[in-house]
């Protein structure tokens, strides 16, 4: 005779996968980032340090090109020590899509530098979203401002305590990780 399932009662291969599904959920829930803090940028740069998006860079002094594709390049600032308010960073890289630039990724290491860092980017830029379930502290921090022209990412992982900072411009950072993420374009 073939089974016969009460209404009430679940097959175990039901059970496993639904048991299964339960496991899945709550293993994305602590692997997933922390909600990002988000704000107005309330002062946007336009550009970074005075030099406008889409500006080229190859006449600029304080500037080393590190790396040359067809259509993406980077630049790597000489100066030193590397600085972003008080706080003293790892490098600062400068990326331009054909020629213009599109975007900066500044990288750092270290608590005390990441609080030094936070403390630049709101007194320039604002305060960020400290509304009661917004995420300010944990493993993982991101933060994020936005204007018409610039926006403003900040990650922090607070396991081997490293930050990662981009300032890009709204319109030429996508067509930048655009040719970055193209495979075999040799950017």
């Amino acid at each position: 005779m073939g089974r016969r399932y009460i209404l009430n009662q679940t097959s175990p291969c039901r059970a496993r996968s639904l048991a299964s599904l339960l496991f899945l959920g709550c293993v994305t829930m602590f692997i997933a980032p922390a909600p990002a803090c988000a704000g107005n940028l309330v002062n946007d740069p336009q550009g970074f340090r005075g030099i406008p998006w889409g500006s080229s860079l190859t006449d600029l002094e304080n500037l080393t090109l590190t790396d040359s594709g067809a259509r993406v390049k980077r630049y790597d600032m000489k100066q030193e020590p590397l600085t972003l308010g008080e706080a003293r960073v790892d490098s600062m890289r400068l990326y331009t899509i054909d020629g213009k630039l599109a975007r900066v990724a500044i990288y750092y290491r270290g608590q005390s530098t990441h609080t030094h860092v936070l403390a630049y980017l709101e007194s320039q830029f604002g305060p960020i979203d400290r509304a009661p379930g917004s995420m300010v502290r944990g493993l993982n921090q991101q933060y994020n401002w936005r204007g018409t022209e610039t926006e403003i990412n900040l990650t922090y992982q607070g396991q081997g305590e490293r930050g990662f900072l981009f300032i890009e411009s709204r319109m030429l950072a996508p067509r930048l990780t655009e040719a970055l993420l193209d495979i075999g374009s040799s950017y």
